[in-house]
């Protein structure tokens, strides 16, 4: 273990769940990179994934956004392609970005399709789908509204899913964000994820809750106040 690693492990209580406000405050203190760290939240739901109801996921856009600069692609036809360049998307095209994808060049951090270019989209699924880049409705990347998924995509966006044990991980913010901005983010994901909660989802429903710095130890967060998040 480095020395910057233990002194930051110093200032952690692993034993303690902080209230939200005050592991917010802590992690600001845990930063120790060169460059301007992301904040990320991580939850662990009693969640069985395995069954369609209990498969958390969904996006939601940060108040104040995630502080990162993203790139948007997006499949279309016709007038949408003008929309979705109007609306400020980096990359428009069908066939030829079929080919693009296929060559191996994925410039982009986003990938919205309007519906009826998802049986394009389908060809180039293998390559997506591994890389977390595959349109879904359930997320607002298959839509015809290509103008509001652009603006959400660039405006602070943020999707997440369950994993297979249930965990949920997603960035809200950077460490140079003052800590109401990194709370308030947090409260709009998590009021989200509480929404979500499956009718057949039995016990407590946030298991574990935490934040951490790209290079910092994770603080843990009291899963009551979580779940009481409206």
């Amino acid at each position: 273990m480095s020395k910057r690693h233990k002194s930051l492990l110093e200032k952690v209580d692993n034993t303690t769940a902080y209230a939200l406000a005050d592991a917010v405050a802590l992690v600001k203190e845990l930063k120790s990179a060169k460059f301007d760290e992301t904040v990320d939240i991580a939850l662990n739901l009693n969640v069985d994934p395995r069954h369609a109801d209990q498969m958390i996921r969904g996006a939601v856009v940060l108040p104040n956004g995630t502080g990162k600069t993203v790139r948007v692609a997006v499949f279309a036809k016709g007038i949408k392609m003008d929309e979705a360049k109007a609306a400020g998307a980096d990359i428009v095209g069908n066939d030829d970005l079929v080919e693009a994808i296929q060559a191996g060049n994925i410039d982009f951090d986003v990938l919205i399709a309007t519906p009826d270019t998802m049986g394009l989209v389908g060809k180039i699924g293998r390559i997506l789908g591994p890389k977390g880049l595959m349109p879904n409705p359930k997320t607002g990347t298959v839509t015809m509204d290509v103008t509001k998924a652009v603006t959400d995509s660039k405006g602070g966006k943020v999707t997440y899913r369950v994993d297979k044990k249930g965990n949920i991980h997603a960035g809200v913010g950077k460490v140079s964000f003052t800590t109401e901005a990194l709370i308030e983010n947090i409260k709009t994901i998590m009021s989200a994820v509480n929404k979500a909660k499956p009718a057949s989802a039995k016990g407590k429903y946030v298991t574990k809750a935490a934040v951490s710095l790209t290079m910092s130890p994770s603080v843990i967060i009291d899963s009551l106040e979580m779940m009481d998040i409206k």
